[in-house]
Order: structure tokens, then sequence, then C-alpha cells
């Protein structure tokens, strides 16, 4: 079996956050998926669970993080252009997310933007050019250099 990954989340209103998972291109998985969580499905891969409070509250003796006031986590998910980047990001808006709160990167070879779910997790949105990725990190930091 493939290894996966599954990202659980504490959220607020579970609608309201599947709704805006949806909106970054994730699909719902009911098997899965009932009034208390949410499994959400980027790819045969990558699934993020989202659990209520009293759900995720079963799997932590810690308090829930309050992710407006502070980052527990960086999210970030690839994309296949800049433009994709900027209309997943109007979708994720349009679906109660917060756009950019932190500054746009524009590097040429990587572009990035970001948006903070309804209970202020940020995602991240990435384009990287093949051919800077296909040369790797040194390639990359180089051409951030050199745009800054």
């Amino acid at each position: 079996m493939t290894q996966m990954i599954f990202v659980n989340l504490p959220v607020a209103d579970l609608k309201k956050s599947r709704a805006f998972l949806e909106a970054l291109g994730a699909v719902n998985e009911p098997k899965f998926t009932d009034e208390t969580a949410a499994c959400m499905t980027f790819s045969e891969s990558i699934h993020v669970m989202l659990l209520t409070h009293d759900k995720f509250s079963q799997f932590t003796p810690r308090a829930i993080a309050d992710a407006n006031a502070g980052s527990e986590v960086l999210l970030c998910l690839s994309s296949n252009s800049r433009e994709s980047v900027d209309l997943t990001v109007e979708r994720a808006v349009a679906a109660g997310g917060t756009a950019d709160p932190a500054p746009k990167q524009d590097y040429g070879v990587m572009y990035g933007r970001s948006v903070a779910d309804p209970d202020g997790h940020i995602w991240e949105l990435m384009w990287m050019d093949a051919a800077a990725a296909e040369r790797g990190a040194e390639a990359v930091h180089e051409a951030i250099a050199t745009a800054l």
C-alpha cells in the first residue's frame, strides 16, 4: 500500500470548512464523513480530515490552538500555473477564506499566494517553473535572490 498523509484540522463550522476545501480542489470522501468529521481528498495520497472541536479533542489532550492568533502549521498545495494560483485563491475567498494573510511571493520561477480558511489555518498555493524545479533548490534560491 502506498503511504498516505492525513492532515487533521480542528474546525468550528464543519460545513463551512468543507466548502472552503472544495474551493481549493478537494473532494469529499463520504465513507469517512459524518456530522463530526469530513474526509477531504486532494489526491490518492493526500487527505485532510476536518474534525469538529469535540471530535478533535478525542485524539489529543492538548488544547486546540487558535490559528487566528498564531501559526501552528502552513499547508502548501502545488498549482499547475500562476493563473491557477490566482483562480484558486479567488474560489477560496468566495468560500469564506481571507486572501493573502502573508505577502504574495513572486520570484519569476516561483509564484505563491496564501489564503486563511475560516478557522485561520493558512493554505499556500504555489507554482514553480518546471525547469527550475528540475535544477533543484540551488537554482530556486538563486532565482529568489536575484528577484529580491
